[in-house]
């Protein structure tokens, strides 16, 4: 059985990995508060824009941390097609969760079911991606931690639905998102540490590309997204203080004529 190392570049991969979540998390809360604060259009865009920043804060959060995964006697390399199809997966699933949160007349059913889809939607993702990986050898997996990587996957996703529903000051969305992001980087490590890889060496070519060639990129592309989308959120003004600056200018108008 080759040897596993989850963090071949020490604390670096999974620093950033968890940071990445933490944002996505914070970026998909902030945008299901100013959701739930309108209607019509503006929830829809403003729960797809959440669903894009959860589900890919989640998948930068795996593969950021697949820099790090190294098995002794073989090289690793990713299949591209698989790889993106986890990527879509998370973003449908999370979608699917967050607009039965903002859709839901019945909060506490919605919540649950989009708990549920959300969190086996997050696990998908990642044994998908896990799918991916090419290497000389039989990847297997503990079916105990496999089965607690996917309760943590449920729970998490639930509780992150669950504070976009009830957490609604920057502060507390801040702490819900450090709470939502040690869960997701605790689902995909434990999700790791069910895997074992029996080596078998071989000169063969690996078919796909390495991490550097593709998930790198990607993960560097889809980052800079996140801090953009952050960075649009922050400056767009909340509900509260549109009809503030729509009262204040009601006077002015009025005096006018």
């Amino acid at each position: 059985m080759g040897h596993l190392d989850h963090a071949a570049f020490g604390w670096l991969t999974p620093t950033l990995s968890y940071a990445m979540a933490c944002i996505g998390a914070a970026l998909g809360l902030r945008c299901t508060v100013r959701a739930l604060a309108t209607t019509g259009r503006a929830r829809r865009n403003w729960l797809i824009t959440a669903a894009s920043a959860i589900g890919t804060g989640i998948w930068t959060m795996h593969f950021v941390a697949m820099l790090g995964f190294r098995v002794s006697g073989t090289d690793i390399r990713y299949d591209v097609p698989l790889t993106i199809l986890s990527l879509v997966v998370a973003m449908v699933v999370v979608c699917a969760g967050v607009f039965a949160v903002g859709y839901g007349k019945d909060r506490n059913r919605a919540l649950l079911i989009g708990g549920l889809t959300t969190g086996l939607g997050v696990a998908s993702m990642h044994y998908l991606g896990m799918a991916a990986v090419r290497l000389h050898g039989d990847v297997t997996y503990d079916p105990v931690l496999v089965a607690l990587s996917i309760v943590i996957a449920v729970v998490a996703a639930t509780a992150a639905l669950w504070a976009a529903l009830n957490i609604k000051s920057p502060l507390a969305v801040t702490l819900a998102s450090l709470v939502m992001g040690a869960a997701v980087s605790s689902m995909h490590y434990s999700g790791m540490f069910a895997v074992g890889v029996h080596v078998s060496p071989s000169g063969a070519t690996l078919p796909g590309a390495t991490a550097m060639q593709f998930i790198f990129p990607l993960a560097v592309g889809l980052g800079s997204y996140l801090f953009i989308t952050s960075a649009f959120v922050a400056l767009s003004p909340t509900a509260d203080e549109r009809q503030a600056s729509a009262t204040a200018q009601r006077p002015v108008e009025g005096a006018a004529r």
